[in-house]
């Protein structure tokens, strides 16, 4: 997970197990909501009555709702970087597995409140970017650590170059799916499309770089 000693935070954590559960459904309730109606109509009101507690419980760990929003946009961002992290931990120790463990990783992230996640980038504008930012470059390393046993099976003459390459493909085509008007949907379309995504990274990185030539 990303950390910044130098950054505030966005709402008041939670000390004891009791408050980061009250918290845990706060945030699960307020996604929920905003999922569904969109972050317009979220009201902490509506969000007290979703998550089962009272409005003042809200009101003391977050000023308003524009905290409320910015602790959601960080609890999604954070949840991202720990499942890609899990899943890279429990990957089957090959190139191959690193990359399927990436692609379906990335995939469902991205496919987990795919309408929000959009709209959470466009209404923070510059610090939601900059917060989304740090999530790419964590989740970056992650695959970079993850593949550099198996670096010697990669036939490209600078394999750390190819893994930047395969990692920004992969993750551009996962946050397209997410934001396209007709994403690829349901259990079995997904983990086809992250098959198709880890095959195509996995032909690339063993396929030798062509020999560039100067041109007339």
């Amino acid at each position: 997970m990303t950390e910044d000693p130098e950054r505030s935070a966005p709402y008041r954590e939670p000390r004891q197990a009791r408050s980061a559960a009250t918290l845990a459904r706060v945030l699960r309730a307020a996604e929920d909501i905003a999922s569904s109606s969109g972050l317009e109509d979220m009201t902490m009101t509506g969000v007290a009555e979703r998550a089962g507690v009272a409005v003042g419980t809200i009101y003391r760990r977050f000023q308003d709702k524009e905290q409320l929003i910015t602790a959601l946009s960080e609890r999604m961002l954070e949840r991202r970087e720990e499942y890609v992290a899990e899943r890279l931990r429990a990957a089957e120790p090959t190139l191959t597995g690193v990359m399927d463990a990436y692609t379906h990783a990335l995939l469902q992230s991205f496919s987990d409140s795919s309408n929000l996640f959009p709209e959470l980038l466009r209404t923070r504008g510059a610090e939601s970017l900059e917060r989304g930012a740090r999530t790419i470059t964590e989740i970056h390393r992650l695959l970079l650590e993850a593949a550099a046993p198996y670096a010697k099976e990669i036939r490209r003459s600078d394999p750390q170059t190819a893994l930047d390459t395969v990692a920004r493909g992969i993750l551009g085509a996962c946050f397209h799916n997410s934001v396209r008007p007709d994403p690829i949907t349901g259990d079995t379309a997904t983990r086809t499309y992250a098959d198709e995504l880890s095959d195509m990274a996995i032909a690339y990185l063993m396929t030798p770089g062509r020999r560039h030539t100067s041109h007339p």
